[in-house]
């Protein structure tokens, strides 16, 4: 169990790619990782999954309620709704930058890369996203490559659920370091 006494925040709301969410949640936790749903809202959150709503989760804690430091790393999901609605909420722009501030690893998926814009932390990094929105990621001033998984000094992006092995397994890697 190489995450054991690391604690990772997961940030998500109504709209989040099912997979994106519960594949990272149970993977991080199979490997001892204490594991956190932050949102803007109380109560249970709703996945996206591919063509109609999911099942839920229940939000553990409530981001403005949420200090950063006390995370090892924050994962974002993804899907379209998701990512949107996290976007224009400032709570939560605040919580993603401080995580920048505070050099802790972050990890975005799918559209995940659109919240990293909105809260000016993409630009000079080398990312990938889901292939819809590589045009925001470059207009933001990020260099975009198409790859299962890319990691710049702490960011960690893949394009889709088919990249999730990848992607959790360098979410494992950048927290170890």
């Amino acid at each position: 169990m190489k995450l054991n006494n690391k604690k990772i925040a997961i940030l998500a709301t109504d709209g989040f790619e099912k997979s994106e969410l519960f594949e990272p949640l149970e993977g991080l936790r199979k490997e001892g990782a204490e594991v956190h749903i932050i949102s803007i809202k109380e109560g249970e959150i709703k996945s996206w999954d591919e063509k109609d709503w999911g099942i839920s989760i229940v939000v553990d804690k409530l981001v403005q309620n949420t200090t950063v430091a006390d995370y090892d790393a924050l994962v974002l999901p993804g899907g379209v709704i998701n990512p949107d609605l996290l976007r224009v909420n400032e709570d939560a722009l605040n919580f993603v930058k401080e995580f920048f501030k505070e050099g802790i690893p972050v990890a975005a998926i799918c559209h995940a890369p659109w919240l990293l814009i909105s809260a000016g932390v993409i630009s000079n990094r080398t990312v990938t996203s889901y292939k819809s929105i590589k045009q925001d990621v470059i207009n933001a001033g990020a260099q975009w490559e198409d790859k299962e998984v890319v990691e710049d000094d702490g960011l960690v992006t893949s394009r889709n659920p088919g990249d999730l092995p990848a992607f959790i397994k360098k979410i494992i890697d950048v927290v170890l370091k």
